[in-house]
């Protein structure tokens, strides 16, 4: 039973959520400034749904639902990054569909999808970033518990032109599981 203080919860991605997804990545409108980075193969979203499945053992997807009624808000990924040869960490993106934005749910969906990736997989280290720009994202990572770690120059390319990143991190003795 979903919390009732919780604005939202993460559930595995269902094949009703996906018209929404492939508009939230496919509709420059629906992404917005930061979130488009040009049209994709139509039904590609869909072809991995089915195989190999958004829940692998190097990442995944889950659906970001309103805690009340499970309407889609959004999605947040996670895919695996190497820190060193033995050093495997978990990257963490968030994808929010424009009518949800501004609702703290973003923070929210970070620090559950943290605690979740730290309560069932070994690695010391989840990291996401964001565009220097992005200072809502900012704001929400750092609300989640993620520390500021520097600034990734030109790492990004975006609406023809290479942009900053910021990164930032948290490590699994900094959050409550």
């Amino acid at each position: 039973m979903p919390d009732r203080h919780e604005p939202v919860r993460l559930r595995p991605v269902a094949e009703s959520d996906l018209p929404a997804l492939e508009r939230l990545y496919g509709d420059p409108a629906e992404a917005g400034e930061l979130g488009f980075f040009g049209f994709r193969n139509p039904g590609q979203l869909r072809k991995l749904w089915h195989d190999p499945g958004f829940l692998t053992e190097h990442g995944g997807r889950l659906a970001v639902a309103a805690a009340g009624d499970d309407r889609l808000v959004g999605e947040v990924q996670w895919r695996e990054t190497l820190r060193g040869p033995a050093s495997p960490c978990w990257n963490i993106g968030i994808a929010l569909l424009t009518a949800e934005r501004g609702k703290g749910y973003g923070s929210r969906a970070q620090l559950l999808l943290t605690r979740y990736l730290f309560a069932h997989t070994k690695v010391n280290r989840v990291e996401a970033s964001t565009e220097s720009v992005n200072v809502p994202e900012q704001r929400a990572l750092e609300k989640a518990g993620f520390t500021r770690e520097g600034v990734l120059r030109g790492a990004c390319f975006r609406s023809g032109a290479w942009r900053d990143m910021v990164m930032y991190a948290v490590l699994r003795e900094e959050v409550e599981i």
